[in-house]
């Protein structure tokens, strides 16, 4: 194997047979020795982090692949932490896409005149921001990404439409544990002109609520795998 990447949460190697493994790691982003995954550097190290994002990761993929909705996942060795993936292009440098399901966060940091925090958004509401730390991860539209190049309209409605399809799976799921799905946060890239889920599922890219109080995502791991 070659490593082609080294990130902060997992290393990417390039496998002989064209696919490309995901090596997940214990480190942690986060501050002053705090988990938070929305800081962009590496703040700790929690042993077995890795096996049991990638054991999350696995689960979903599963479910996805159940419900006939095409991903990068191949497969998966839980024990060395390692999952084998289909070879993806990222959009642009790097696009996130957020499926919101209840108005919170930033959401209402920038819409708060016009909605209440904690009110429900029927159907789900699905936005995009370029991975930019220095400029703030801008939000971008369909129109915009198309205008810069960046994919056509009809890769953004396919990656739209897979993502709340993607959403309610991973929320019907979280219901089925007694958990309520606020929002959650996907990487897609794209594989012979196909655009497909990348990365990973993890509790560190959701907003989960248990009895009106947010579960934090080491104890929504557990909740996840422990049921």
């Amino acid at each position: 194997m070659k490593k082609i990447y080294e990130g902060k949460t997992k290393d990417v190697f390039s496998l002989e047979n064209g696919n490309v493994m995901l090596k997940f790691k214990d480190d942690c982003t986060g501050k002053d020795g705090v988990f938070d995954p929305g800081e962009n550097s590496v703040g700790l190290t929690i042993e077995g982090i890795g096996k049991a994002n990638l054991e999350t990761s696995v689960h979903y993929f599963e479910l996805l692949k159940d419900a006939g909705i095409k991903t990068h996942y191949v497969g998966a060795d839980v024990e060395n932490a390692t999952m084998e993936v289909l070879p993806a292009t990222v959009f642009g440098h790097g696009l996130e896409v957020i499926c919101r399901l209840v108005a919170t966060g930033s959401f209402i940091r920038r819409y708060g005149e016009y909605i209440e925090d904690g009110t429900v958004l029927d159907g789900g509401y699905v936005e995009c921001t370029f991975k930019n730390d220095a400029l703030g991860d801008p939000l971008v539209t369909g129109e915009g990404l198309a205008a810069l190049g960046i994919m056509t309209p009809e890769m953004f409605e396919s990656m739209k439409e897979q993502t709340l399809k993607i959403t309610k799976i991973v929320a019907d799921d979280l219901k089925s544990i007694g958990l309520d799905l606020w929002d959650i946060k996907f990487e897609f890239g794209y594989n012979n002109d196909e655009v497909i889920l990348i990365d990973e599922i993890a509790s560190g890219n959701m907003r989960v609520y248990k009895d009106g109080k947010i579960v934090e995502p080491v104890e929504l791991t557990k909740l996840i795998l422990n049921r």
